[in-house]
């Protein structure tokens, strides 16, 4: 049930949050529509880089064929190695990129006004709390135990130090660089939720399933909406 919460919070993010903003400060609509297809493609060959790593003899035959089926086995202790490839990685990756842009906008901010860096940092944490529990959720759903889904998840966040501490010093270079982590970042996200965690949700055919499904995807989205809703009225 969480893992449709989780879709809809990050496709939300991507599509009401990070899209806009990215095009907002994009050279070209053209160029950052190129970066977000580069994106999803680097992401496919990185997840088939980590699958290959992981592959032995048949088993990548149930991978391609009974992808639903070995999936679920990961709940029962089995393709483990799969699923710890899959999700799990590319949420770290994409978050990281996301948090690190996060730190880069929060310095950016503060030294334009120190009030602004204060209402984006503000902005920045409470968009923050449904995406760090989706990705907490995903990390768990990808066979991690608790307690290293919750420090993969604190590795992540150090990003957003990283890239606050790099903005401070190197503004004017790190923040050329912005649109393009943020079209990466972006694309990380679509590719999670459409890719990797759609599927999953496909097992599940019978009505009563779907609409819940939906439902929260909706839910999901929603909050993130009213996030930001919320935060440009204030």
């Amino acid at each position: 049930m969480l893992i449709s919460y989780a879709i809809g919070a990050l496709l939300g993010a991507v599509f009401l949050e990070i899209l806009p903003h990215a095009f907002e400060i994009a050279s070209s609509v053209e160029t950052m529509s190129a970066t977000i297809l580069l994106g999803i493609l680097l992401f496919f060959v990185l997840e088939k880089l980590v699958l290959w790593r992981h592959c032995h003899g048949d088993e990548c035959e149930v991978h391609a064929t009974g992808h639903d089926q070995h999936a679920h086995g990961h709940s029962h202790g089995h393709g483990n190695t799969h699923d710890h490839g899959r999700s799990g990685l590319m949420i770290m990756i994409g978050d990281t990129f996301h948090n690190f842009v996060d730190g880069v906008l929060i310095a950016a901010a503060f030294m334009v006004d120190a009030k602004l860096g204060m209402v984006t940092a503000v902005a920045i944490i409470a968009h923050e709390i449904p995406q760090e529990v989706g990705d907490f959720l995903i990390l768990l759903h990808s066979g991690y135990s608790k307690r290293h889904a919750l420090l993969f998840n604190l590795f992540s966040s150090m990003a957003t130090l990283v890239g606050g501490v790099a903005a401070y010093f190197a503004l004017q270079s790190v923040q050329s660089w912005i649109p393009s982590i943020l079209g990466l970042a972006a694309a990380s996200m679509i590719y999670v939720a459409v890719a990797d965690l759609i599927p999953g949700l496909h097992r599940r055919t019978e009505l009563k399933a779907t609409v819940q499904q939906a439902s929260l995807i909706a839910l999901g989205i929603g909050s993130i909406w009213l996030t930001g809703v919320l935060l440009h009225a204030g």
